[in-house]
């Protein structure tokens, strides 16, 4: 059995700030009134750190209100455990005064204080007793008298304390240094007192002892009492060793323990903890190394006295170990077709996707133990990448839990804190199987691409782990410190960009882009989805309002420019809210909502169709750029005036872009005699390139056709077609390259409302990746060289004088 029960680092201070909670209520006290905390058989020397857990609203509303205005707390023991709400008639009358190290709440909801003892006080009257007890308290100083006779006590006190911890089967070295160091009679008599297994009656008495002797002699007393147990315990045990075998020896010490605890009155409950946790364990189905750890920690907890810090660190890895799902519950056969099903009922259009993930599911029907690929949904936000994981779930019929990415830095979060540490839990990656209960969940790793990197680690070098079909099997969390199988947890992963995220993880996953939608399917995924999702959001039915077609379409042309469906979703709740306060006024039972009413109700049009304005002079074109959003237009502007042959160029370019504006430049000039361009125009004149919305950082060499187009269309006093948007790389000897997004830019083309793009032929291969209804709508020209650009792009006759001027 043990003497002391003493968790590492439990006589040091914490330094963590406290943690107040949000349902703090201040309550006005006098200056010289003292918070108190009734406790139940718990007894707070001076000097000594201590945990105490709180559940009464009376002592959260005193702790909260004492952290909060950095006051000090009385602890004071009741006199009967029993009563539920303590009076000031139910205390003792001398406790400790306390500072409060550390509030916290535990994930079960529970309320816990770390306190450091500070100074004996006795109550001379109480002033408060709502929401919580307060008293004027006397501070009882300790007596500083030095004589031989304490000094006698102090050195026999001090050689009793180390024979008894001596005696313990593991001897704390921590605390033996402790009671070696001790100076103070008085400190070595409430460090004795804290840490001696007596009754909190017998404590709370030493406690009240304010005279130095008799209180060194009293825990003298108590002390041997201590000794002569450990002392026939440990005879007893070395008797019998040789001749049970291990239940046996178990089983007879518990015995022995059981019957020194009743000694001793410690009650029952602390048995009936283990007798509980013996058979969750027995029952959690665990591997044979974990049972072995999780059975190895329960006898540590179950030679702890009741009030050891470690104690409840023991406790609560006990109750991870016995709730975390480590049996494979029974496989459940995937159904195609109702899988093709849910895939249509909760998404339109995505078809390329959708037949992925039913050629993943069928995989997965016909090999369940094999080892699945890692997909990763690629697209900018609101084109339904975390839905597509539900419906995976749905269709698997496994439980469906998200763990978001976005801002973590530190690698703890992934694998756990060690069990050191004070508030240690488990990794992001354990909490979640423990929320979803099963082993096979399905788990949606969000924004992974936005995990960041701090001075606590990097935690996408953990994440190599967990995605790692051939190593997560054995994953192993810092604070369960036993492997735990993650290869029958399917992952899926959702990003925005993919730049962001390192190589070698990139390289576990298998990426499946989603490209933005067009102005087709965002209509019939708002008449499917967003429609009836934002009625039943603003508690109105089909019956009260609706809206027209035309309205959707005027919604997604004139007041959103996404990709996603996300702002168009906001903007028709925005509608029918409208539609709400005048069915809540009385004023109608039925409102339809037309495309002629949707300036009065959601203002003026926020965007307009600039592509024929601002392409109808020379030396302005249109190119297609691809944004972390989806794909977009830019126009390219060039203008001349008299100098000498300069080179402007303003919007906010990256160097890749300068690069390629000085690139077309130089191609202008070295062709300039078979564009019909006279060489004086560059010496008597500076070129300016200007890619508006100048707020807005652009870089990459996709634009390169789109400047050249736009400098001879200048130089030449020919407009590029209105119609006609354009994108490609080019070289110094008239090539176009090939770049990438041609599915976002081909899709941002179709949404502005063109119908020509010009693309790089080496791009051929990314046709079958552009929508169906993009594809219908738009006429490619596919360009090997910068001569082809020309030939489609600009129009045959000179710009009129007028449209020159404009320019």
């Amino acid at each position: 059995m043990s003497l002391f029960g003493l968790a590492n680092g439990s006589h040091q201070p914490n330094n963590h700030s406290p943690e107040p909670q949000e349902d703090f209520t201040p309550v006005p006290l006098p200056p010289d009134a003292t918070i108190i905390v009734p406790v139940r058989n718990t007894v707070l020397f001076p000097g000594m750190i201590a945990p105490i857990v709180i559940g009464r609203p009376a002592s959260i509303a005193a702790a909260q209100q004492a952290v909060r205005e950095e006051r000090s707390i009385g602890i004071l023991m009741q006199r009967d455990a029993q009563v539920a709400e303590p009076g000031p008639a139910d205390m003792h009358p001398v406790g400790t005064l306390a500072n409060i190290v550390r509030y916290m709440t535990a994930p079960d909801g529970t309320h816990h204080i770390i306190c450091q003892g500070v100074q004996r006080i006795r109550i001379l009257d109480f002033v408060n007793d709502k929401p919580f007890l307060a008293a004027r308290v006397l501070h009882l100083p300790e007596p500083e008298a030095q004589s031989p006779e304490i000094e006698a006590r102090f050195l026999h006190l001090q050689s009793q304390a180390i024979e008894a911890l001596q005696l313990l089967p593991q001897a704390p070295q921590e605390l033996i240094a402790a009671v070696q160091g001790a100076t103070s009679p008085a400190q070595l008599a409430d460090l004795a007192a804290t840490y001696m297994d007596i009754k909190p009656e017998e404590k709370q008495e030493i406690l009240e002892t304010l005279d130095l002797l008799p209180r060194m002699d009293k825990v003298s007393r108590l002390l041997a009492q201590r000794i002569e147990v450990l002392r026939l315990t440990h005879e007893i045990g070395r008797q019998t060793k040789a001749a049970l075998d291990e239940r046996q020896r178990e089983a007879v010490l518990r015995e022995q323990m059981a019957a020194i605890q009743r000694q001793l009155g410690e009650g029952d409950g602390r048995a009936q903890e283990v007798q509980e946790l013996t058979e969750k364990i027995a029952k959690a189905n665990m591997p044979p190394e974990v049972e072995e750890q999780a059975r190895k920690e329960l006898r540590r907890y179950e030679r702890m006295p009741e009030g050891a810090t470690e104690a409840a660190m023991i406790r609560t890895y006990l109750d991870w170990l016995v709730e975390l799902p480590w049996g494979l519950p029974e496989e459940k056969p995937i159904d195609i077709a109702d899988a093709r099903r849910i895939l249509d009922e909760d998404h339109f259009g995505l078809e390329k996707i959708k037949q992925r993930i039913v050629e993943y599911l069928a995989v997965r029907k016909l090999a369940p133990n094999g080892k699945a690929p890692i997909l990763c949904f690629a697209g900018p936000p609101g084109v339904g990448k975390t839905s597509l994981g539900q419906s995976i779930a749905r269709a698997m019929g496994r439980p469906f839990v998200r763990v978001s990415l976005g801002g973590v830095h530190d690698e703890a979060e992934i694998r756990g804190h060690r069990r050191t540490y004070v508030g240690a839990l488990p990794g992001n990656i354990i909490q979640a199987i423990k929320k979803a209960g099963a082993r096979d969940c399905v788990m949606m790793l969000d924004e992974i691409d936005k995990m960041g990197r701090g001075v606590q680690g990097d935690p996408s070098a953990a994440m190599l782990e967990v995605l790692d079909p051939e190593q997560n099997a054995t994953f192993r969390d810092n604070y369960l410190g036993v492997p735990f199988d993650l290869s029958r947890v399917v992952f899926i992963a959702t990003a925005n960009m993919l730049d962001t995220i390192p190589g070698p993880l990139r390289d576990r996953m298998e990426i499946i882009t989603l490209a933005g939608y067009t102005e087709d399917e965002k209509l019939q995924i708002a008449r499917r989805y967003l429609v009836r999702r934002q009625l039943e959001a603003n508690g109105l039915n089909p019956e009260q309002a609706e809206i027209s077609n035309e309205a959707l379409r005027r919604i997604i042309r004139d007041y959103t420019r996404e990709a996603g469906v996300r702002n168009l979703e906001r903007e028709i709740g925005r509608a029918l809210r409208h539609a709400a306060v005048r069915i809540a006024e009385g004023s109608t039972e039925h409102v339809a909502i037309d495309a002629d009413e949707l300036a009065a109700i959601l203002g003026p049009a926020r965007f307009e169709d600039e592509v024929a304005m601002r392409t109808s002079v020379p030396g302005v074109a249109t190119g297609l750029a691809w944004t972390p959003v989806g794909g977009d237009i830019l126009f390219i502007e060039a203008s001349r005036a008299p100098g000498k042959g300069g080179l402007i160029l303003t919007g906010q370019l990256g160097d890749v872009m300068r690069e390629s504006a000085q690139a077309a430049l130089t191609l202008v000039k070295s062709r300039a005699a078979s564009f019909g361009i006279e060489p004086e125009a560059f010496e008597k004149s500076d070129i300016h390139i200007h890619v508006p919305a100048g707020a807005t950082p652009k870089d990459g060499p996709s634009a390169g056709v789109a400047m050249f187009t736009a400098l001879v269309s200048l130089l030449s006093n020919r407009t590029v077609r209105s119609d006609t948007a354009m994108t490609g790389e080019i070289s110094l000897r008239g090539l176009v390259l090939p770049v990438g997004g041609i599915k976002e830019k081909v899709t941002a083309a179709a949404r502005a409302g063109l119908t020509r793009v010009m693309l790089p032929a080496r791009n051929r291969r990314d046709f079958d990746d552009i929508p169906e209804d993009a594809r219908a709508q738009l006429e490619f020209v596919w360009l090997e060289r910068v001569d082809d650009a020309l030939a489609a792009a600009l129009e045959d006759e000179p710009a009129l004088e007028s449209d020159t001027q404009a320019a």
